[in-house]
């Protein structure tokens, strides 16, 4: 199984759009995917479901089980301050040590307003993710201003468009 993650908890995210963009696209390849969207985590998530109150939050453990269930997965990582989302942080650290990513597959697709298309998110993601026992794609597109390369829930840039679709491709390889 493969899990689609927008990787923030931001309401009507960009990051959610486009999971949903990239669900759609392995959809069209003949594969079934579930999306985690973290703006789904109870709002007392740092406090319900971490440290001494692990596993009693239903909502966390409905998505812990989706992620020990996948054998790879798509990190939709918007850059925040130079970084990924410090929820997406908190979400990785509330899940089973090393069992939830220790040799399962990853791809990371970046976006940001800017130039950039969150590299230093995705780098930095990366490192967390070897740390983890992930092995990650080494193709990672990044969707720059976002707010003009995606619209109406489409990548309006084709050579954009087919990044994404060959690392689409190159993940169901890996």
């Amino acid at each position: 199984m493969i899990s689609v993650i927008a990787c923030t908890n931001r309401p009507n995210s960009n990051s959610s759009k486009i999971a949903r963009y990239y669900i759609k696209l392995l959809e069209d390849q003949g594969i079934v995917a579930t999306l985690i969207d973290l703006n789904e985590l109870p709002e007392s998530y740092l406090f319900s479901a971490l440290y001494h109150n692990q596993g009693k939050d239903l909502i966390f453990n409905a998505m812990k089980a989706k992620i020990a269930a996948s054998e790879k997965f798509v990190f939709v990582v918007p850059e925040y301050n130079g970084s990924f989302p410090g929820v997406l942080k908190a979400f990785i650290d509330g899940l089973d040590y090393p069992a939830s990513f220790k040799n399962k597959k990853g791809a990371l697709l970046g976006l940001s307003s800017g130039v950039m298309g969150g590299s230093l998110a995705l780098s930095h993601l990366t490192d967390i993710l070897n740390y983890l026992g992930m092995h990650v794609l080494a193709s990672k597109p990044r969707i720059t201003r976002v707010e003009k390369t995606f619209i109406d829930g489409e990548i309006n840039d084709p050579f954009l468009r087919d990044l994404i679709l060959l690392q689409v491709k190159d993940l169901l390889n890996f």
